[in-house]
């Protein structure tokens, strides 16, 4: 167990760790940004696209199969 008269650690205020953190961020440049951007709107439309092609199928298939 731990001494109860051993000195603890003294506390930094969570505001100044909070800025001691917030300055070890890395930021990406805006070039990167902007094209990882394009990137996710373009697979998500894909995606969305391509999910709506096989929703279309599948509806076409069942209404086939039920009629």
């Amino acid at each position: 167990m731990a001494d109860a008269n051993a000195e603890k650690a003294p506390k930094i205020s969570f505001w100044k760790g909070l800025k001691a953190e917030f300055n070890k961020i890395v930021w990406p440049e805006k070039d990167t940004v902007s094209k990882q951007t394009v990137v996710v709107l373009t697979v998500s439309l894909a995606l969305g696209a391509l999910i709506g092609v096989l929703d279309m199928i599948f509806k076409f298939g069942i209404n086939l199969i039920i009629s």
